[in-house]
């Protein structure tokens, strides 16, 4: 849609922070108020909204769209979203490793047994490590206690944890980043072993390029979400 406003201001509203336009409150696509947890995300979200050019390109905004999924999707259903987050505990990326070659079994070990050695340690917990792609069942309490992990977080960092969960193929990542642990350029280099190992070995086209960039790209933005949130 074409811009119809000038100003761009933040408003206390209750316990949050509304975007204003010349005045007006800015609603989500479900038409509850756009209101923020905190001055740094609103500042940011409203810092979207003054970029804007003649049209609006909600393509442009991804702090205001996983602020607007966080009130519209999140918010009523709270408890099923962050159940749907917890079973990527099921089959974390970090768990299925190469059979070879031995250099990419080492990069993987280098960058990954650090990750899950820090979430046994922060949620007491044990993983089943294979090799190969058969999938293997996690323990029980290990499942139960990264649920509690995930079900803790608010809506607005459940929102952002999912994008880093789901670009990332890895639970354990996504919490890596949400407990600030870990940088989330870090982390999404641990989470693309795989894909740079393809490259090295046969190359890599413009294309699949472009789409690496851009998916880093979304994942850092979740990583400052959570972090403004």
């Amino acid at each position: 849609m074409k811009r119809f406003y000038k100003d761009v201001t933040i408003v206390a509203e209750g316990d949050g922070h509304a975007i204003r336009l010349d005045g007006r409150p800015v609603r989500t696509p479900a038409r509850a108020l756009l209101t923020l947890p905190t001055l740094a995300l609103a500042q940011a979200v409203a810092e979207e909204w003054r970029a804007q050019g003649e049209t609006v390109d909600p393509a442009s905004m991804p702090f205001t769209g996983l602020a607007n999924a966080a009130i519209d999707h999140i918010v009523p259903n709270r408890v099923q979203f962050a159940a749907g987050i917890a079973r990527y505990g099921e089959s974390d990326l970090l768990c299925y490793r190469a059979h070879a070659p031995e250099t990419l079994v080492a990069r993987q070990a280098a960058a990954w047994d650090p990750l899950l050695d820090w979430a046994r340690a922060r949620y007491d917990v044990a993983f089943v490590v294979t090799q190969g792609i058969l999938p293997v069942a996690q323990p029980e309490a290990t499942l139960a206690r990264l649920h509690a992990a995930v079900a803790r977080h608010d809506p607005f960092r459940l929102a952002g944890l999912s994008t880093l969960v789901t670009l990332s193929g890895s639970l354990v990542c996504g919490l890596a980043v949400t407990e600030n642990s870990h940088s989330a350029e870090a982390i999404w280099q641990a989470a693309e072993i795989d894909e740079a190992w393809q490259a090295e070995q046969w190359g890599e086209d413009a294309e699949a390029k472009a789409r690496s960039g851009r998916r880093k790209s979304e994942f850092s933005m979740a990583g400052a979400f959570c972090a403004m949130s």
